[in-house]
Parts: structure tokens; sequence; C-alpha cells
């Protein structure tokens, strides 16, 4: 699975990003990520099956949803401020189907 991390700048997702690798890594679990600001994704976003956005961000799900194709989703609050990797990748695989 490979995930593209949409938040204001880049920053705060890179924190998420490292406990959702750690969490792939110790379950098996094959992932490719990487976390961008939200005036960088179109650059990256071809490469990616699956677009989650921090909530700082939410306001802009439709026009990254329209502008990436891919599917997209804004990460809870709750799930991103706790950096609960299990419901993040749930929600990633969720939008796989």
């Amino acid at each position: 699975m490979k995930i593209l991390l949409v938040c204001a700048a880049g920053l705060s997702t890179s924190i998420l990003m490292k406990k959702l690798e750690k969490y792939a890594e110790q379950n098996g679990i094959v992932l490719d990520i990487d976390a961008v600001g939200i005036g960088e994704y179109q650059e990256t976003c071809a490469d990616y099956d699956v677009l989650l956005l921090g909530p700082q961000v939410s306001y802009q799900l439709n026009t990254v949803k329209q502008g990436s194709g891919k599917p997209t989703a804004v990460i809870p609050a709750q799930d991103y401020g706790m950096g609960n990797a299990a419901n993040v990748l749930a929600l990633a695989q969720s939008l796989l189907g």
C-alpha cells in the first residue's frame, strides 16, 4: 500500500508517518508512505494508492480528491492527534476496498 499524507506543511504528518511505518513493520504490512504539504501533493500523488489529509487541511478534501483522482479522506482528529496507526491504516485500507 502506498499512502501520501497531506497536511499544511508536511511537518506534523511526519510524526504520524514514523508511527505508521513502525506499526506496519511490526505487523508485516508492506507500506510505502510519504508526507507533503498541501501545496505539493499534485507533484507526487500519481505514485500513491491513497491520500490521507491531516485534520488541519480538511477544508481541502474536495479539491484534493478532484485534483488527484485518488481515493482521499481526512484522518479523524483524534486518530491524528494520538498517532493511532492502526485506525489510520484501517482508514486507508477501507478506501482501497
